[in-house]
Protein backbone atom coordinates (compact mmCIF):
# COMPACT_ATOMS: atom_id res chain seq x y z
CA UNK A 1 0.00 0.00 0.00
CA UNK A 2 1.59 3.71 -0.88
CA UNK A 3 2.04 5.64 1.73
CA UNK A 4 2.85 8.59 -0.89
CA UNK A 5 -0.56 10.71 0.54
CA UNK A 6 1.42 10.92 4.00
CA UNK A 7 2.94 13.90 5.16
CA UNK A 8 6.09 13.53 7.55
CA UNK A 9 7.03 16.52 7.68
CA UNK A 10 10.58 18.09 7.15
CA UNK A 11 13.93 17.45 8.18
CA UNK A 12 16.79 19.39 8.28
CA UNK A 13 18.19 19.25 4.71
CA UNK A 14 14.47 19.60 3.47
CA UNK A 15 14.48 23.19 4.34
CA UNK A 16 15.90 26.08 2.03
CA UNK A 17 17.10 29.81 2.60
CA UNK A 18 14.62 32.35 2.06
CA UNK A 19 11.80 29.68 1.03
CA UNK A 20 8.23 30.92 2.08
CA UNK A 21 5.75 28.50 3.37
CA UNK A 22 1.90 29.20 3.45
CA UNK A 23 0.95 27.33 6.89
CA UNK A 24 -2.52 25.23 6.57
CA UNK A 25 -5.71 25.13 8.97
CA UNK A 26 -7.06 29.14 9.35
CA UNK A 27 -8.40 29.40 13.09
CA UNK A 28 -11.26 30.91 14.49
CA UNK A 29 -10.95 32.08 17.50
CA UNK A 30 -14.27 30.94 19.90
CA UNK A 31 -15.03 31.46 23.33
CA UNK A 32 -14.18 27.92 24.08
CA UNK A 33 -10.49 29.14 23.30
CA UNK A 34 -10.44 31.09 26.18
CA UNK A 35 -12.01 29.77 28.46
CA UNK A 36 -9.88 26.68 27.86
CA UNK A 37 -7.01 28.91 27.84
CA UNK A 38 -7.93 30.05 31.63
CA UNK A 39 -8.91 26.36 32.58
CA UNK A 40 -4.98 25.06 31.95
CA UNK A 41 -2.89 28.33 33.40
CA UNK A 42 -5.41 29.82 35.59
CA UNK A 43 -4.07 33.35 33.81
CA UNK A 44 -5.83 36.10 35.90
CA UNK A 45 -5.28 39.49 33.79
CA UNK A 46 -8.79 41.46 33.93
CA UNK A 47 -8.14 43.00 30.24
CA UNK A 48 -8.64 39.72 28.94
CA UNK A 49 -11.30 38.00 31.20
CA UNK A 50 -14.14 40.49 31.79
CA UNK A 51 -15.86 42.22 28.74
CA UNK A 52 -17.17 44.72 30.54
CA UNK A 53 -14.00 46.14 31.89
CA UNK A 54 -12.75 45.74 28.29
CA UNK A 55 -15.17 48.11 27.20
CA UNK A 56 -14.33 50.60 30.01
CA UNK A 57 -11.26 50.93 28.26
CA UNK A 58 -12.19 51.20 25.12
CA UNK A 59 -12.26 48.06 23.49
CA UNK A 60 -15.55 46.45 21.55
CA UNK A 61 -14.61 43.40 23.28
CA UNK A 62 -11.81 41.78 25.63
CA UNK A 63 -8.87 41.00 23.28
CA UNK A 64 -7.77 37.29 23.80
CA UNK A 65 -4.68 37.08 25.37
CA UNK A 66 -1.11 37.95 23.68
CA UNK A 67 0.17 34.61 24.90
CA UNK A 68 -2.84 32.50 23.91
CA UNK A 69 -2.83 34.53 20.24
CA UNK A 70 1.25 33.33 20.37
CA UNK A 71 0.35 29.88 20.90
CA UNK A 72 -2.35 29.30 18.47
CA UNK A 73 -0.81 31.03 15.34
CA UNK A 74 2.76 29.54 16.63
CA UNK A 75 0.65 26.23 16.29
CA UNK A 76 0.35 26.64 12.65
CA UNK A 77 3.94 26.37 11.81
CA UNK A 78 4.35 23.36 13.61
CA UNK A 79 3.71 20.61 10.78
CA UNK A 80 5.98 22.33 8.97
CA UNK A 81 8.60 23.56 10.85
CA UNK A 82 8.78 21.48 14.06
CA UNK A 83 6.87 18.01 13.49
CA UNK A 84 10.11 16.52 13.13
CA UNK A 85 11.73 18.81 16.21
CA UNK A 86 14.20 17.55 18.89
CA UNK A 87 13.81 21.13 20.86
CA UNK A 88 12.39 24.53 19.75
CA UNK A 89 15.29 26.43 21.31
CA UNK A 90 14.53 30.36 21.39
CA UNK A 91 12.44 33.03 20.69
CA UNK A 92 13.72 36.74 19.35
CA UNK A 93 11.59 39.68 17.59
CA UNK A 94 8.16 38.61 19.11
CA UNK A 95 5.37 41.77 18.65
CA UNK A 96 1.72 41.68 19.07
CA UNK A 97 0.80 44.92 17.00
CA UNK A 98 -3.11 44.53 16.73
CA UNK A 99 -5.43 42.90 19.49
CA UNK A 100 -7.40 39.52 18.11
CA UNK A 101 -11.07 39.23 19.54
CA UNK A 102 -13.51 35.99 19.59
CA UNK A 103 -14.77 35.50 16.15
CA UNK A 104 -11.43 36.56 14.70
CA UNK A 105 -9.70 33.95 11.96
CA UNK A 106 -6.21 33.91 11.98
CA UNK A 107 -3.20 32.48 9.52
CA UNK A 108 0.33 32.49 8.92
CA UNK A 109 3.41 32.45 6.81
CA UNK A 110 6.65 31.90 7.26
CA UNK A 111 10.13 32.46 5.88
CA UNK A 112 13.30 30.31 6.05
CA UNK A 113 16.01 32.94 7.62
CA UNK A 114 18.76 30.68 8.83
CA UNK A 115 20.19 27.64 8.72
CA UNK A 116 22.88 26.03 10.72
CA UNK A 117 24.36 21.99 10.52
CA UNK A 118 25.40 21.18 14.15
CA UNK A 119 28.82 19.42 14.46
CA UNK A 120 26.95 16.11 15.47
CA UNK A 121 26.18 15.79 11.83
CA UNK A 122 22.32 13.96 13.25
CA UNK A 123 20.45 17.51 13.18
CA UNK A 124 20.47 21.39 12.59
CA UNK A 125 19.24 24.50 13.69
CA UNK A 126 16.36 26.15 11.54
CA UNK A 127 15.57 29.71 11.89
CA UNK A 128 12.55 31.31 10.89
CA UNK A 129 10.43 34.39 10.82
CA UNK A 130 6.46 33.83 10.93
CA UNK A 131 3.91 36.45 10.51
CA UNK A 132 0.45 36.11 11.83
CA UNK A 133 -2.57 37.67 9.95
CA UNK A 134 -6.88 38.12 10.68
CA UNK A 135 -9.15 37.86 8.04
CA UNK A 136 -8.68 41.77 6.98
CA UNK A 137 -5.15 40.47 6.16
CA UNK A 138 -3.86 42.78 9.32
CA UNK A 139 -0.45 41.93 10.78
CA UNK A 140 -1.63 40.37 14.20
CA UNK A 141 1.78 38.70 15.21
CA UNK A 142 5.27 38.66 14.17
CA UNK A 143 8.07 36.30 15.47
CA UNK A 144 11.32 34.44 15.05
CA UNK A 145 12.33 31.66 16.51
CA UNK A 146 15.01 28.70 15.96
CA UNK A 147 14.24 25.08 16.14
CA UNK A 148 16.71 22.36 16.36
CA UNK A 149 15.19 19.83 13.83
CA UNK A 150 16.39 15.91 13.02
CA UNK A 151 18.50 14.88 10.11
CA UNK A 152 16.32 12.45 7.71
CA UNK A 153 19.88 11.59 6.23
CA UNK A 154 22.68 11.23 8.78
CA UNK A 155 25.34 10.34 5.91
CA UNK A 156 25.02 13.64 4.27
CA UNK A 157 26.65 16.34 5.52
CA UNK A 158 25.37 20.04 4.14
CA UNK A 159 28.16 22.23 6.07
CA UNK A 160 25.60 25.15 5.96
CA UNK A 161 26.50 27.56 8.69
CA UNK A 162 23.65 30.65 7.91
CA UNK A 163 22.80 32.48 11.06
CA UNK A 164 20.78 35.32 11.06
CA UNK A 165 21.02 38.57 13.24
CA UNK A 166 18.16 39.73 15.19
CA UNK A 167 17.30 42.58 17.54
CA UNK A 168 18.35 41.81 21.36
CA UNK A 169 15.10 44.58 22.23
CA UNK A 170 12.26 45.28 20.05
CA UNK A 171 12.26 49.16 19.63
CA UNK A 172 9.53 50.90 20.88
CA UNK A 173 6.88 52.01 18.64
CA UNK A 174 4.68 55.30 19.09
CA UNK A 175 1.81 54.40 17.69
CA UNK A 176 0.18 51.97 20.06
CA UNK A 177 -2.78 50.30 19.19
CA UNK A 178 -4.47 50.62 22.35
CA UNK A 179 -6.86 52.95 23.31
CA UNK A 180 -6.57 55.81 25.68
CA UNK A 181 -6.56 54.41 29.37
CA UNK A 182 -8.46 57.03 31.16
CA UNK A 183 -8.90 55.14 34.42
CA UNK A 184 -8.36 51.74 35.91
CA UNK A 185 -10.35 50.38 39.00
CA UNK A 186 -7.80 48.42 40.71
CA UNK A 187 -10.72 46.51 42.72
CA UNK A 188 -11.17 44.69 39.65
CA UNK A 189 -7.75 44.50 38.31
CA UNK A 190 -6.67 42.84 41.40
CA UNK A 191 -3.45 45.12 41.80
CA UNK A 192 -2.56 48.62 42.96
CA UNK A 193 0.64 48.87 41.23
CA UNK A 194 1.21 51.39 38.12
CA UNK A 195 4.11 52.26 35.76
CA UNK A 196 5.63 54.87 37.85
CA UNK A 197 5.83 52.47 41.06
CA UNK A 198 8.74 49.98 39.47
CA UNK A 199 11.94 50.70 39.69
CA UNK A 200 14.88 49.57 37.82
CA UNK A 201 16.61 46.47 39.31
CA UNK A 202 13.69 45.34 41.15
CA UNK A 203 13.55 41.65 41.36
CA UNK A 204 9.81 40.04 42.12
CA UNK A 205 9.84 37.00 43.42
CA UNK A 206 6.40 35.40 42.95
CA UNK A 207 5.15 33.09 45.48
CA UNK A 208 2.95 30.93 43.91
CA UNK A 209 3.77 27.70 42.67
CA UNK A 210 1.95 25.49 39.53
CA UNK A 211 2.21 21.41 39.59
CA UNK A 212 1.79 20.63 36.06
CA UNK A 213 0.61 17.20 35.20
CA UNK A 214 0.69 15.47 31.95
CA UNK A 215 -2.83 15.56 31.19
CA UNK A 216 -2.66 19.56 31.57
CA UNK A 217 0.04 20.38 29.11
CA UNK A 218 -0.73 17.99 26.82
CA UNK A 219 -4.60 18.99 26.57
CA UNK A 220 -3.17 22.54 26.29
CA UNK A 221 -0.75 21.63 23.11
CA UNK A 222 -3.49 19.91 21.72
CA UNK A 223 -5.64 22.97 22.09
CA UNK A 224 -3.24 25.02 20.05
CA UNK A 225 -3.00 22.30 17.45
CA UNK A 226 0.98 21.66 18.25
CA UNK A 227 0.70 18.21 17.03
CA UNK A 228 5.02 17.57 17.57
CA UNK A 229 5.88 14.12 18.33
CA UNK A 230 8.15 15.04 21.00
CA UNK A 231 5.00 16.02 23.01
CA UNK A 232 2.60 13.64 22.82
CA UNK A 233 4.51 10.27 21.14
CA UNK A 234 5.99 8.73 24.97
CA UNK A 235 6.68 5.52 23.07
CA UNK A 236 8.77 7.21 20.60
CA UNK A 237 10.25 9.51 23.46
CA UNK A 238 11.09 6.80 25.81
CA UNK A 239 13.93 5.81 23.19
CA UNK A 240 15.64 9.05 23.15
CA UNK A 241 17.68 10.28 25.92
CA UNK A 242 15.85 12.17 27.97
CA UNK A 243 12.57 9.44 28.27
CA UNK A 244 9.49 10.80 28.33
CA UNK A 245 7.51 13.23 26.41
CA UNK A 246 8.93 17.14 27.08
CA UNK A 247 6.66 19.81 28.00
CA UNK A 248 5.35 22.40 25.49
CA UNK A 249 8.05 25.44 26.02
CA UNK A 250 4.83 27.64 25.68
CA UNK A 251 2.94 26.58 28.11
CA UNK A 252 5.85 27.05 30.12
CA UNK A 253 5.31 30.72 28.96
CA UNK A 254 1.69 30.55 29.89
CA UNK A 255 2.23 29.43 33.40
CA UNK A 256 5.16 32.04 34.20
CA UNK A 257 2.85 34.59 32.77
CA UNK A 258 -0.54 33.29 34.81
CA UNK A 259 2.33 33.33 37.96
CA UNK A 260 3.87 36.93 37.44
CA UNK A 261 0.02 38.29 37.82
CA UNK A 262 0.81 38.49 41.63
CA UNK A 263 3.48 41.68 41.60
CA UNK A 264 2.40 42.73 38.11
CA UNK A 265 -1.67 42.24 37.33
CA UNK A 266 -1.54 45.70 35.56
CA UNK A 267 0.46 44.90 32.82
CA UNK A 268 -2.02 44.27 30.94
CA UNK A 269 -0.45 44.08 27.86
CA UNK A 270 2.34 42.31 26.17
CA UNK A 271 4.18 44.57 23.70
CA UNK A 272 7.10 42.38 22.83
CA UNK A 273 9.11 39.39 23.52
CA UNK A 274 12.79 40.48 22.79
CA UNK A 275 14.23 37.00 23.70
CA UNK A 276 13.33 33.67 24.93
CA UNK A 277 15.52 30.37 25.70
CA UNK A 278 14.42 27.22 26.86
CA UNK A 279 17.30 26.71 29.34
CA UNK A 280 16.21 23.18 30.64
CA UNK A 281 13.45 20.33 29.52
CA UNK A 282 10.14 20.96 31.73
CA UNK A 283 7.94 17.38 32.17
CA UNK A 284 4.62 16.27 33.64
CA UNK A 285 4.65 16.41 37.15
CA UNK A 286 7.22 19.44 37.92
CA UNK A 287 6.13 22.25 39.46
CA UNK A 288 6.93 25.80 38.06
CA UNK A 289 8.06 28.37 40.21
CA UNK A 290 9.68 32.32 38.55
CA UNK A 291 10.81 35.24 39.63
CA UNK A 292 10.91 38.67 37.18
CA UNK A 293 13.64 41.19 37.19
CA UNK A 294 13.48 44.92 36.34
CA UNK A 295 15.30 45.34 33.40
CA UNK A 296 14.47 48.71 32.54
CA UNK A 297 11.71 51.64 33.09
CA UNK A 298 10.46 53.09 29.39
CA UNK A 299 9.05 56.26 28.48
CA UNK A 300 6.44 56.30 26.17
CA UNK A 301 4.99 59.72 24.32
CA UNK A 302 1.40 58.48 25.70
CA UNK A 303 0.78 60.22 29.09
CA UNK A 304 -1.68 57.21 30.14
CA UNK A 305 0.68 54.41 29.49
CA UNK A 306 4.90 53.41 30.37
CA UNK A 307 6.68 50.00 29.12
CA UNK A 308 8.50 47.77 31.29
CA UNK A 309 11.27 45.80 29.62
CA UNK A 310 11.20 42.56 32.41
CA UNK A 311 12.84 39.37 32.45
CA UNK A 312 10.96 36.23 33.94
CA UNK A 313 12.91 33.20 35.37
CA UNK A 314 10.93 29.83 35.16
CA UNK A 315 12.49 27.06 37.83
CA UNK A 316 11.17 23.89 38.07
CA UNK A 317 10.75 21.91 41.56
CA UNK A 318 12.86 24.91 43.55
CA UNK A 319 11.18 27.94 44.73
CA UNK A 320 12.68 31.64 43.86
CA UNK A 321 13.98 32.59 47.41
CA UNK A 322 16.29 29.77 46.72
CA UNK A 323 17.63 30.79 43.59
CA UNK A 324 20.74 33.94 43.42
CA UNK A 325 20.89 33.98 39.92
CA UNK A 326 19.76 31.71 37.01
CA UNK A 327 23.63 30.71 35.68
CA UNK A 328 26.71 29.27 37.79
CA UNK A 329 29.96 30.30 37.68
CA UNK A 330 30.53 28.50 34.36
CA UNK A 331 27.94 31.12 33.02
CA UNK A 332 25.72 28.14 32.35
CA UNK A 333 22.03 27.83 33.17
CA UNK A 334 21.24 25.71 36.47
CA UNK A 335 19.51 22.53 36.20
CA UNK A 336 16.40 23.85 37.70
CA UNK A 337 16.15 26.82 34.94
CA UNK A 338 13.62 25.98 32.61
CA UNK A 339 13.09 29.54 30.76
CA UNK A 340 14.41 32.85 30.40
CA UNK A 341 12.20 35.39 29.22
CA UNK A 342 13.23 38.75 27.95
CA UNK A 343 9.77 40.97 27.42
CA UNK A 344 8.73 44.60 27.16
CA UNK A 345 4.94 44.66 28.65
CA UNK A 346 2.73 47.60 28.82
CA UNK A 347 1.22 48.94 31.91
CA UNK A 348 -0.99 51.83 32.36
CA UNK A 349 0.32 54.90 34.40
CA UNK A 350 -0.66 56.22 37.76
CA UNK A 351 -3.61 58.33 36.22
CA UNK A 352 -7.28 58.51 38.92
CA UNK A 353 -7.98 55.22 39.67
CA UNK A 354 -10.58 53.93 42.20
Amino acid sequence: MSDSKINIGNYFEDFKLNEKIIHPLPRTISDGDVSLYIALTGSRFALNSSVEMAKTMGYKDRPIDDILLFHIVFGKSVIDISINAIANLGYAEVIFPTPVFVGDTVRLESTIIGLKENSNGKSGNVYVHSQGYNQHNELILSFKRWVMVHKKDVSVQAGIHEIPTMESIVPVNNKLNIPLVEMIDIRQTGNAYFWEDYVKGERLDHPEGMTIDNSDHTLATKLYQNNAKLHFDDHMMKSEKVGQRLMYGGHVISICRSISFNGLGNALWLYAINSGTHANPTFGGDTLYCYSEVLDIIEHERKDIGLLRLRTIGLKNITPKEVSQPRNEENKYHPYVVLDLDYTVIIPRRIQSI
